[in-house]
């Protein structure tokens, strides 16, 4: 995986050989957004498992379940970790009757189906995503939705990616996201990678934009979406959909099925990590606030889905009432 850390100066390539490795590389942003977790713990999950010698069925499950258990607590909010660990957890269930060399083999084989089914869920995101999109559109994104974020093409940038294949002349605004500057390291390098035309403001920066009809769309990811439709997404995110509905821009949220966690009712049932206070009081290792200064650091917020004009899902788009039109869109998986 490359290591999100050190772009966009560097670009590293990191290799991990334990389910361990992988929980620190989750843990530490090495490997970051949502889906990309959630591929990234499909593979840990298999590297663990061709580390357990036990003989029958029962005994090597309840091994993968101590590994999945201390796997799952890498990040709380991004719902595609635990999706990920569910589905190889009820892959080895389905195979109990396999000799365990096999299982192993079997494990294996569903990690890298989650790996290509994810980029193809993208295409497809981006797909009914480009329909919201007009030629000449400028886009405005928050964090970083794209390839890095996933398996391969992005959510959010998955939506930019497929306007521009289609022959759209479109142009991007990548809000920074302050404290880990996504936005600035990341979005910023992949769309420029691209030839993606884009300019980089500062969070601050979108709501000057907005009014001066600078932004014609709004478009983000997500880390979970509760079955109402409110969204768990970076820092920032619900600052960004509040500046939109005032200026009367559509804010559209890009996220995968596996996204949506439809076990709670509301986004107040969603778990907000809170992140080291060195990443708000440093920026590249250069201190910024006087030192023993009291310090926050929510890595995400909610935003109503009051705020969210329409979720982009490989399945189609949803609309509100999101109650229903987000369960319809699981059934259709």
């Amino acid at each position: 995986m490359i290591d999100q850390t050190r772009l966009p100066t560097e670009k590293v390539f990191v290799d991990c050989k334990t389910i361990e490795e992988v929980g620190q590389a989750i843990k530490t942003m090495i490997i970051r957004g949502a889906p990309a977790i959630g591929v990234a713990a499909a593979m840990g999950v298999s590297l663990g498992a061709d580390t357990i010698s036990a003989s029958s069925f029962d005994d090597f499950f309840k091994e993968m379940e101590q590994q999945c258990e201390h796997l799952g607590k890498s990040r709380p909010t991004a719902v595609n970790l635990a999706w990920a660990i569910n589905r190889m957890k009820q892959v080895a269930t389905d195979s109990k009757n396999l000799p365990i060399p096999e299982l192993k083999t079997r494990l294996k084989e569903e990690a890298l189906t989650i790996l290509t089914e994810d980029i193809s869920i993208n295409q497809s995101m981006g797909q009914h995503g480009q329909s919201l999109v007009e030629n000449g559109n400028v886009i405005l994104t928050h964090c970083n939705a794209g390839a890095l974020a996933t398996a391969g093409f992005g959510t959010a940038l998955g939506v930019v990616r497929a306007s521009v294949n289609a022959g759209k002349n479109i142009r991007v605004l990548a809000n920074e996201t302050r404290p880990f500057l996504q936005g600035a390291r990341l979005t910023a390098w992949e769309l420029k990678e691209d030839n993606i035309p884009v300019k980089l403001i500062t969070d601050s920066m979108c709501g000057f934009f907005m009014k001066n009809q600078d932004v014609d769309l709004v478009v983000v990811g997500a880390d979970r979406i509760a079955g109402n439709g409110d969204v768990a997404n970076k820092i920032g995110t619900y600052m960004v959909a509040v500046l939109a509905k005032e200026n009367n821009i559509p804010f559209y949220v890009a996220a995968p099925v596996s996204t949506l966690d439809l076990s709670l009712a509301s986004g107040d049932e969603i778990p907000i990590e809170e992140r080291s206070a060195e990443e708000v009081v440093n920026i590249n290792n250069k201190r910024i606030a006087p030192d023993g200064i009291e310090v926050a650091h929510p890595a995400f917020d909610i935003t109503p889905n009051k705020l969210v004009t329409a979720i982009i899902t490989e399945e189609g788009i949803a609309r509100p009432p999101f109650t229903e039109s987000l369960k319809a869109m699981a059934q259709k998986k």
